[in-house]
């Protein structure tokens, strides 16, 4: 018989890996809706009003955020596999500031009625977590 190796996932690894697909899929919807919502319709009323140049850029730049969220949940996703510590700590510092800015920014902005707040929130905590390991 062949031999498998399984390797066996520790929790904090395992919340490493739901914010990542927290943070990437909530990325995926706030881009999805923020082309419906905000880029469709402005690009309508501003077309012949303003340059090309600004037309491109706007959708660009507010779509950047849904980007970086994104990569850092796959970021994330990746670095729970890492075998030591460093990398888990460099990725989840890195994507876990952006997910506390998101938190942060969407509750203040929002009054708390915007879901991104408890999603990033959420995201940024199980980064905590997963970071909070013995030894680390």
């Amino acid at each position: 018989m062949y031999g498998s190796v399984v390797q066996v996932m520790s929790r904090h690894d395992a919340a490493l890996v739901i914010a990542g697909l927290l943070g990437s899929g909530g990325a995926v919807v706030h881009g999805l809706l923020t082309q419906w919502r905000i880029v469709d319709p402005l690009q309508a009323l501003a077309a012949g009003r303003i340059s090309t140049l600004v037309q491109r850029l706007v959708p660009l730049l507010l779509q950047f955020t849904t980007f970086h969220w994104f990569a850092g949940g796959l970021a994330l996703i990746v670095a729970a596999q890492a075998p030591g510590p460093d990398a888990k700590l460099a990725v989840g510092l890195l994507v876990g500031s952006s997910y506390l800015f998101a938190a942060a920014g969407n509750a203040w902005a929002s009054h708390g009625r915007h879901p991104g707040w408890l999603i990033y929130g959420t995201a940024f905590v199980l980064i905590v977590y997963g970071l909070w390991e013995p030894g680390m």
